[in-house]
């Protein structure tokens, strides 16, 4: 599969890249962005963490905004940062024109309600699709961590207990712990997955935990002066069904901090850390 550079900006000794490629999975043209750190002019193989982001935006969101490309580039972790929704004129967003689903709102699951079902498969996209693509192209190694903030960590939280033995590391930022029982996950299952509440538990972290058969430690922060903690994210949901299951959890509520990319920002590197100590970068 071929890829087409869009842009390239030299930064911390790496390079960070744009690429455009046709997405067999997706139906449509697709968009991600890489961070390439200075390794990876040396020979050999770099582990990748995968970041996915959250509502309404793109691969552009968190290599613009997060900071993380200094500790990369110490580290040597390729970073990968895909698209949140499937892109182009045949590609339906939500009918009322409305940020929180469709277009920027994938929720990194794959939907099997029309009109949705042709292209919103984000899950097999960012497990399956793009880390091969990735692996075929960059001096990127099969040792893969997953994190991602509010929709993407509930994308990263499913994509890693979905998916045993196929990431190293996990992490999340303010994720939708349980998209079944608050209104962005009820709107998107009820719609991409239909209304079979059965169906939408293969998507919700709080309950694929119960059945994880792989115990691959989670590191998640909250900030407290989020405003969608209690109505969206409910980390306490997390929380308890990780102590239930016997899951290592640690979640750290972080005084003071909100949802935006300042909180991101403020504890992306302690999370490439926890990422390159279990890829052992």
């Amino acid at each position: 599969m071929s890829l087409e550079n869009l842009s390239c900006q030299k930064s911390f000794g790496g390079w960070h890249k744009r690429y455009k490629h046709h997405s067999h999975v997706l139906g449509c043209d697709m968009v991600f962005a890489v961070y390439l750190p200075p390794q990876a002019e040396q020979g050999g193989k770099l582990p990748v963490l995968y970041w996915l982001s959250g509502l309404t935006c793109t691969d552009e969101n968190f290599m613009h905004k997060a900071g993380a490309m200094r500790m990369a580039a110490e580290l040597g972790l390729i970073i990968v940062a895909p698209d949140t929704s499937p892109r182009g004129a045949d590609v339906p967003g939500d009918p009322d024109g409305v940020w929180d689903f469709g277009l920027g709102a994938g929720f990194y699951l794959n939907a099997t309600q029309e009109p949705w079902a042709k292209h919103y498969r984000m899950h097999d996209y960012v497990v399956q699709e793009l880390p091969a693509l990735v692996e075929a192209h960059f001096p990127a190694s099969d040792k893969r961590g997953v994190s991602g903030h509010s929709m993407g960590g509930h994308g990263a939280l499913v994509c890693a207990l979905r998916n045993p033995g196929r990431y190293q590391s996990v992490s999340a930022f303010a994720p939708i712990n349980n998209p079944m029982d608050c209104p962005w996950g009820q709107k998107a299952f009820s719609r991409y997955l239909g209304e079979e509440r059965s169906k939408w538990r293969e998507w919700d972290a709080s309950v694929l935990i119960a059945e994880a058969s792989e115990k691959l430690p989670l590191l998640v922060d909250q900030g407290d002066r989020d405003d969608f903690l209690a109505t969206q994210l409910k980390p306490e949901a997390l929380q308890q069904a990780a102590k239930l299951a016997g899951h290592p959890l640690t979640l750290r509520l972080q005084p003071g901090y909100d949802h935006s990319y300042f909180f991101i920002a403020s504890f992306i590197d302690e999370h490439l850390r926890h990422h390159a100590h279990a890829l052992g970068a």
